[in-house]
This record gives C-alpha cells, sequence and structure tokens, in this order.
C-alpha cells in the first residue's frame, strides 16, 4: 500500500456483531415452516450474501416461495436477536480508530432496514462515515457496494481496508484491488479466507485492533 491507509470498511455480521447463531437458526426455523431441507452448515455458509441470493442458493427449488420463506426468517430473527451484541473489543477498537482518526464504513449483506436496526441497537450510527447494504446495492462479491463506499470518501481503494468473515468481503475486495484482512473467528474458515490473498486473518478482535493499528501507524511513518 503506497498510500496512507485512511478508512476501514468493516463487514457486519461475524465481523463486528456476534449474530451468525441466531442468523442460522432463524434460516433452520423458515426452512421448516415450509417444508424445505436445508442443514446447519448450508445456512451457515450463505452469511454474507443479500437476502434474495440466499433464497436463491438454499431454496432454489421452490422460486415461488422465496417472498415467503425470506418474510419468516426476518420476522424470527428480528424477534429473537434482541439480545445480539458486537463482540467483545469491538466497541474499543472502533473507538481508537476514530480517535487514530480514521474513517470507518460498513459493508454488508444485511437489508438497510436491517442494518438500521442494529446500528440503532449498537447505539453506532455516528461511528461510520457512511454504510451500505445489499438490499440497496448489489450483493457481494460484487464490488458495488465498495466503490460506493469510496465515491463517497473520495479515497482510493488502496487507501482503504476491508475487514471481513468470509470469502464474499475478501474476494469483493479483490475484485477492486482492495488490500483486505480476514477474521477466523466468524463464518468461514482461515483455509478458505486464504484464498483471497488477505493482509492477515485475525483470530479475535484484540489481534484485529493491534493488525489494524499497525497499518495506520505504518501509513503515518511513510
Amino acid at each position: 500500500m503506497n498510500k496512507p491507509v485512511e478508512l476501514i470498511i468493516f463487514d457486519w455480521d461475524g465481523t463486528l456483531f456476534d449474530s451468525v447463531g441466531q442468523i442460522v437458526a432463524s434460516l433452520l426455523f423458515a426452512a421448516q415452516q415450509f417444508s424445505q431441507p436445508l442443514t446447519r452448515e448450508d445456512a451457515k455458509s450463505i452469511i454474507g450474501l443479500g437476502l434474495p441470493e440466499v433464497a436463491q442458493r438454499l431454496f432454489p427449488q421452490v422460486p415461488e416461495l422465496h417472498t415467503e420463506i425470506l418474510q419468516c426468517y426476518a420476522e424470527h430473527y428480528v424477534a429473537n436477536s434482541k439480545g445480539d451484541v458486537w463482540f467483545d473489543g469491538v466497541a474499543n477498537m472502533l473507538s481508537e480508530l476514530r480517535e487514530a482518526g480514521l474513517l470507518l464504513a460498513v459493508a454488508t449483506g444485511k437489508s438497510r432496514k436491517g442494518l438500521d436496526r442494529v446500528l440503532a441497537q449498537t447505539n453506532s450510527h455516528e461511528l461510520f462515515v457512511t454504510t451500505r447494504a445489499a438490499s440497496e446495492t448489489r450483493s457481494k462479491p460484487d464490488p458495488l457496494m465498495l466503490q460506493e463506499i469510496l465515491q463517497v470518501t473520495g479515497l482510493c481503494a488502496e487507501q482503504a481496508i476491508m475487514v471481513g468473515d468470509t470469502s464474499y468481503d475478501l474476494e469483493m475486495a479483490r475484485n477492486i484491488a482492495m488490500p483486505r484482512v480476514g477474521v477466523s473467528y466468524g463464518v468461514h474458515t482461515p483455509e478458505t479466507l486464504k484464498q483471497y490473498q488477505p493482509l492477515t486473518i485475525a483470530d479475535d478482535v484484540a489481534s484485529l485492533a493491534q493488525f489494524l493499528n499497525r497499518q495506520v501507524n505504518a501509513s503515518d511513518v511513510a
């Protein structure tokens, strides 16, 4: 990275927010209500995609039921996810990055309605200079949401780092040559994430924070 890092873009579920378990449970519930087969592994594997893409991948045999299944999923998730919180250390990490002068953003597979709900739940609207949800742009791994964030901030890809827990996050960043960092405490395994040439793979929030702070400090020195 020749230019200094000025922007950190975070995925939400499985990266900042400890919500993977409830997403899987709600997908399994919705599948059961409509008598559709679904394994826990398959439900987990699609976290990070936009909801229409989730339905297409998990329930290709019943396209006529996609709207109803997704509605059932959403209602179950909202009703049962009120206790979901940030991973330990996330609040401090975001505050430290902000204090260091970094711009922060979110690029998520959530809908805008869902993202706004959890931003309010965590009282974090003001932490992020901009946020993009899959319902208002293209789903990962298409890089459009990253390009839109760059447009808002006036920065180029090499001035940003994308942080995520899935191959969709890292592939999206790789598609526009944006530096990227994987985290192994979310959805996809380190072996899967390594295929997308991340700068590093962090095993917990503490090591993620340390790495990001080192990148910022290195940029300042340069």
